[in-house]
Formats: C-alpha cells, sequence, structure tokens
C-alpha cells in the first residue's frame, strides 16, 4: 500500500501538486498552516460555528472564493450533502427518495468557499442527457470536485465511466462513499471494494453517513487542505470560533448551576455546584484542545478564590429588595459558574488569571441581571425545567445586549 500522507484524501497528480505548493511556502506559515489543519474541528455542528466565524474574515484573503461541485450518480445523497454544508436555510435543496428530484445546478456561499449541488451524472435518455451534461459542465468550472457514490449499491460500469470521466478535468477529487449505514457486512470490505473498483487506495475513501451528518468533517478539511488562502481564513477565524463555543458551554453550565442550587442553601450547596463546573472546565478545555483532568479541573476551579466569590456574592445579592432565597441561591450559583467559565476561558486564551476583583465584577453583574430577569416567576419555587429555560434565555440577553464587560486580564 501506497503511503497515505498529508494530502492522501486527493485522487489523481493532484495530491502532489497540493503537496508541491505546501512545500514551497516559507517554512514558519507551513507551520502555521499545520497548526490550523490539526486544530479543525472533529464535529459537524462546530464545523458549521467555524465556517459562520470565518466568513468574518474573508475580506482578509485575495482573489474569488473557491468553488466546490458535488457530483454522482441520481439519488446517492448529493443535495443531503450540500444542505448539511449550507450555512442559511433559504439556500437549502429540496431533497426526496426519488431520483431525479435535482433537475438544475444550485449554489450557494459556505463561507471559504462557494458549493454546488448538481443532477445527477448518470442518467439516460434526452433529459438525463442534459443533467449529465449540467453536472459535468460544473465540475469542469469547479476548483474541486467532491464525487459521491452509494454504497449500497457499489461501484459498477455507469460509476467508474463517471469517475474517469470526472477524472479527466485533472481538478482536485474528493471520492465519498454515502450511505454507509446501508452497507451489509464489514464496512472495511465494502470500502476495499469500491477502492479497487475505481483504481485508488482505501484510505482516499471517505465515508459518509450525509443524513446523520457523520464523515462530513473529513470531506470539509480536505477542501480546507486544497488551498492555503482557505487554511488562513480558518485561521484567521479560529480564536472567535473557540470564544462563541466557550460561551455556549459556559451558559449552559450555568443553566445547570441555578437548578442543582435550587434549595436556598447556597452554602451547603456551593460545593456540589464544583462537579458542574469542573464539567464546564473540561468542556472549555476540549474546545481549545488543552489537556485537563477531572482533578486538575477541580483544583483550577478552587484556585480562582470560588468559595470566597460565592459568599461575597450571597451577600450582595441579598440585599436586593429581599428577593426569595431559592432566586438569591440561583443567581448565586449562576452568576458564579459564568465568572468561573470567563476566566478559565482567558486563561486557555491568554495564559493568565483574572484578578479576584475581575471575577467579583462579572459575578455580580449576572447575578444582579438574574434576579432582575428572573423575579417574574413569584416567590414560589419553578420547576427545574422552569428555572433553566428562563436562565437560558436570560444569559442570552445578556451576551446578545454585551452587559458583561470582559476586562483585559492584566487589570
Amino acid at each position: 500500500m501506497k503511503e497515505k500522507g498529508q494530502f492522501s484524501e486527493f485522487i489523481g497528480r493532484w495530491r502532489q501538486e497540493i503537496q508541491a505548493l505546501w512545500d514551497k511556502l516559507p517554512k514558519d506559515v507551513r507551520k502555521d498552516m499545520e497548526r490550523v489543519l490539526d486544530d479543525l474541528p472533529i464535529k459537524r455542528k462546530d464545523w458549521r460555528s467555524l465556517l459562520e466565524r470565518t466568513s468574518e474574515h474573508l475580506r482578509l484573503l485575495t482573489g474569488d472564493r473557491h468553488s466546490v461541485a458535488i457530483v454522482g450518480p441520481a439519488n446517492v445523497g448529493k443535495s443531503t450533502l450540500y444542505n448539511q454544508i449550507v450555512l442559511e436555510p433559504q439556500d437549502r435543496a429540496a431533497v426526496s427518495a426519488v431520483p431525479g428530484t435535482t433537475r438544475e445546478t444550485q449554489a450557494a456561499e459556505v463561507g471559504i468557499f462557494n458549493l454546488i449541488d448538481t443532477p445527477g451524472a448518470d442518467a439516460v435518455g434526452a433529459v438525463g442527457q442534459q443533467e449529465r451534461q449540467k453536472a459535468l459542465d460544473a465540475a469542469g468550472e469547479a476548483d474541486v470536485i467532491v464525487v459521491m457514490f452509494d454504497a449500497s449499491h457499489g461501484i459498477r460500469t455507469p460509476e467508474q465511466e463517471l469517475f474517469q470521466a470526472l477524472k479527466s478535468f485533472d481538478k482536485p477529487m474528493i471520492v465519498a462513499l454515502n450511505k454507509m449505514d446501508l452497507v451489509k457486512g464489514e464496512r472495511s470490505s465494502v470500502i476495499g471494494k469500491a477502492a479497487a473498483a475505481l483504481g485508488i487506495e482505501t484510505y482516499q475513501i471517505v465515508p459518509l453517513r450525509a443524513n446523520k451528518g457523520q464523515g462530513i468533517e473529513r470531506v470539509l478539511t480536505a477542501v480546507a487542505k486544497s488551498e492555503p488562502g482557505i487554511v488562513a481564513a480558518l485561521g484567521a477565524a479560529l480564536p472567535a470560533y473557540r470564544w462563541e463555543l466557550a460561551q455556549v458551554a459556559i451558559g449552559r453550565s450555568a443553566s445547570t448551576a441555578a437548578v442543582v442550587a435550587l434549595t436556598p442553601l447556597p452554602f451547603l450547596d456551593f460545593f456540589p455546584l464544583v462537579g458542574v463546573q469542573a464539567a464546564m472546565a473540561l468542556s472549555i478545555a476540549r474546545i481549545y484542545k488543552q489537556r485537563l483532568t477531572l482533578a486538575r479541573a477541580r483544583e483550577l476551579i478552587l484556585t480562582f478564590g470560588l468559595g470566597l466569590l460565592g459568599r461575597t456574592l450571597f451577600y450582595e445579592l441579598s440585599k436586593l429588595s429581599g428577593p426569595p432565597g431559592w432566586l438569591v441561591s440561583a443567581a448565586v450559583a449562576a452568576g458564579t459558574t459564568v465568572a468561573i467559565g470567563y476566566a478559565i476561558t482567558i486563561w486557555f486564551e491568554r495564559g493568565v488569571k483574572l484578578s479576584s476583583e475581575n471575577l467579583k465584577r462579572i459575578s455580580s453583574v449576572v447575578g444582579e441581571l438574574l434576579i432582575d430577569r428572573l423575579r417574574s416567576l413569584g416567590g414560589r419555587r419553578p420547576s427545574r425545567g422552569t428555572l433553566q429555560e428562563r436562565v437560558r434565555q436570560a444569559l442570552g440577553e445578556i451576551d446578545e445586549q454585551g452587559v458583561i464587560e470582559i476586562p483585559d486580564a492584566d487589570e
């Protein structure tokens, strides 16, 4: 078997040409590019977030966006893959189990590139030939081709002929084998037979379950590798993407912490909250690709003076026109969790620790705003589900309004 290599996803001479293109980059630039590739997401939902953030950095690039055409036989899942990648609902394609649902090419911007969905390229008859020509025309004009086949049908003569026709365009090409969930028998055997029929190596096939979003990240990573400019845009967006995901983790943990603290005994409930906050620390560490054990996460939280922070916040919030005990307890838990979440995020992002005054400021702002937003629930304790939903809504409102001022770490 041939050496896999860094650009093994591509078919034909383009694998060597893309590698040569990267090799010509200055050594420091190449290292930065490779670091970006190593940091790319491994989940489709995280890729979507990164693509959304990347669009803000496109103006840093010169030239037009790359175009990526999805080509293959009818009913192999091209439109399903297209819909999983496009960012705007109005850009999505119609899909059905009926072959030939897609009759025309359609395109959408996906932040770092333009994505093109095409009709089936294996149809027969006059109309079928027209659709095949539209698909081939799109492939010929694209910068990168994603050719899709149906794993449950295997690679037959029509698929082999289409593959050879696409290879003749001499474009970077990625082979995706969709509907792996419908495969009977060993997946490795099916992939091996498909590779043999196409005359390529097994590692050059990307297995997909497009309807579930599985495997799509490998397609997107391969597209990114095709052009250093795409990697540059992704690298520019990574900090914003990580910060955004960290905010999601913080909000989720804060709402959970509020539920844990429903009983108005903040000092007794405080230490069980460390478990929620430790899980939050682990989530943020994964986002920033930092190694962190559960024990180390607990230690990290305690080093931020969490106990004193919670007690101080409790006394402050108790003075706000006598809110019910459960509300103070929930606000202490959520406010403290948000402050610790920001502290951990800034620690991972900047390598420095927020001061106790900054932590107190963040927790106080969140705690007071939560009490203000949640007073409408009245004096009776709400159900856990109601409280959690209200806290999430309140935190979302706080985030949208930019109420929390994130200080510089060295203030």
